[in-house]
């Protein structure tokens, strides 16, 4: 099963009380017949011509209004996340899951390989992540960084993080001691369940990786803005709208103005670059025509 909705899933179920989660298992496992026995949601869900954006964007609407809001939630990240002729198989997991953790309560995560336990984490992460503001995860990738470097530098205290014969629950108490309540919720969550769901020796590792998971999913919110001419409020509503459909993540526009564009605009978000400037479109055709030229000198 998918490693990241592994740890989506237990960041969305553990903060569900006792009727929230029995109602989310409800929804899941109604979601998971309704699936099972409609041939064409799944075959949509299976189209593996569909984006996996688009894939979520479709679940989520045919279930707003038929099922709570973390069924939905869950569903919708199962559809982004896994391949297409996996989708069904992962809402059937998400089912069960939810399920188990009805009646068990407690729920271990099953053991992974390095890459895979980071990927776990990272879909924990990023059920921490939705809808945080920017200072926020600022906040978060300088407390993970500030304890990744306690636990390098205090050799007893790495002895203890990295003893995995030491139960999960003692080694929790371990991170629970050490940030104390001078860090903020998100991270306390995300280094218990870096515990609970990553490999033991590899601790310092993954909280430094998710030091970079929390730096991308600020970029990832932020779209530096260039153009030619002033934006309107309206036309800025609607690039937001735009980029938060790309992206997932409401993003926050930093405009500046370059007279130099000559027309148009040009975006980039975190790793994402769009140059619809008019500048943009005189170079690519510059280029466009000096390639010919090459191409021809070659041959002539």
């Amino acid at each position: 099963m998918n490693a990241s909705l592994q740890g989506y899933a237990a960041a969305v179920l553990e903060t569900l009380d006792t009727s929230s989660l029995e109602a989310a298992s409800t929804d899941l496992t109604k979601v998971d017949e309704t699936m099972q026995a409609n041939r064409d949601l799944r075959a949509a869900m299976s189209d593996t011509s569909v984006t996996g954006v688009a894939r979520r964007d479709v679940l989520v609407q045919v279930l707003t209004g038929k099922v709570g809001e973390p069924a939905a939630r869950l569903s919708g990240f199962a559809a982004l996340v896994s391949p297409a002729q996996d989708v069904p198989a992962a809402i059937t997991f998400l089912a069960q899951r939810a399920r188990d953790q009805v009646r068990d309560g407690d729920y271990a995560e099953p053991a992974l390989s390095v890459l895979g336990a980071r990927e776990r984490v990272g879909g924990y992460a990023a059920a921490v992540f939705e809808g945080l503001e920017l200072a926020d995860l600022e906040r978060i990738e300088n407390e993970l960084f500030t304890v990744a470097r306690a636990i390098e530098s205090n050799s007893d205290l790495r002895r203890a993080m990295t003893d995995r014969d030491l139960p999960v629950e003692r080694r929790q108490h371990v991170i629970d001691a050490l940030v104390g309540n001078q860090a903020s919720a998100g991270s306390l969550s995300l280094l218990r369940y870096v515990v609970a769901g990553g490999r033991a020796r590899d601790v310092v590792g993954t909280i430094d990786w998710l030091v970079n998971q929390a730096a991308t999913a600020r970029g990832w919110r932020v779209a530096k803005v260039s153009t030619a001419q002033p934006l309107g409020t309206e036309q800025a509503d609607r690039l937001r709208a735009s980029l938060k459909a790309v992206t997932g993540n409401p993003v926050e526009l930093q405009i500046t103005e370059d007279a130099g564009l000559l027309g148009g605009i040009r975006v980039e978000v975190g790793d994402l670059f769009v140059d619809a400037s008019a500048r943009g479109r005189l170079d690519q055709l510059r280029e466009h025509l000096e390639a010919e030229h090459r191409t021809f000198q070659k041959n002539d």
